[in-house]
Formats: structure tokens, C-alpha cells, sequence
């Protein structure tokens, strides 16, 4: 067991997101235009950059990630639109156990949406 306390804290702001992920039923759907495996990863770290941001044992995190969370919570609907854009379409990683990086990364990430906001966070 580790005695670092912002572990504990990220650990329970992560637990309260997958109770709220599970509750509002953002599980990947079967059909196309519903959300898929990239869209239900979107919606757990946008619940657990608000659980962070919400939580009052660690005041300078908390800090950080208001902003990230804010930024999610209210570009929600154009991030989920533009990860359904790319549902259906066929995508070349060059190969499925060693797919070329740079390829199958733009493939998970369509967003450019949620790539600004995700490439701006620096927490340790």
C-alpha cells in the first residue's frame, strides 16, 4: 500500500466517475451513431475530471481540473458528434497487433474538440 495521498485522491474521484458512468448508462452501444468504445472513455474521463474537480482533499488539483472539466461538460455534445462523424468509416493502422502508432492514435482520437483540451492537462 502506497502513502501517497493524491493517489487516494484520484483513486476515489475515479471510483465516484465509474458509479456516475455506470448510473447514466454511457456503456458502448451496439448500433452506429450511438456511442461507441471511444465515446464511453470520453464520457468516464469527463466524469472523473468533474469528481476531481469537485473533490475537497486535495485544493490545488481540484484547481486544475476545474477547468479541464468545465471545458468537457460544455463541449460535450460537439465532442460526442464529432467522435460519431468517423462511426462506419474504414480506418488503415497498418495492421491489427502492430498497427503503425501515429495512424491508429488518430483513429482513437477523432475529436480535435477533446484533443485541445486533453493535450493542455499536466497533473503528476
Amino acid at each position: 500500500m502506497t502513502k501517497n495521498s493524491r493517489a487516494k485522491v484520484k483513486a476515489d474521484a475515479l471510483d465516484n466517475a465509474t458509479g456516475l458512468f455506470l448510473d447514466t448508462n454511457k456503456s458502448p452501444a451496439r448500433n452506429v451513431n450511438e456511442l461507441d468504445n471511444r465515446g464511453s472513455h470520453f464520457y468516464l474521463a469527463m466524469y472523473w475530471a468533474q469528481a476531481l474537480a469537485e473533490q475537497k482533499k486535495d485544493a490545488s488539483l481540484a484547481a486544475k481540473l476545474k477547468v479541464v472539466a468545465n471545458e468537457l461538460t460544455n463541449n460535450e455534445d460537439k465532442i460526442v458528434d464529432e467522435r460519431n462523424a468517423v462511426q462506419c468509416v474504414s480506418m488503415d493502422v497498418v495492421g491489427y497487433y502492430k498497427s503503425d502508432f501515429v495512424k491508429a492514435s488518430a483513429a482513437m482520437r477523432p475529436s480535435e474538440t477533446l484533443n485541445k483540451i486533453v493535450s493542455k492537462v499536466k497533473i503528476a
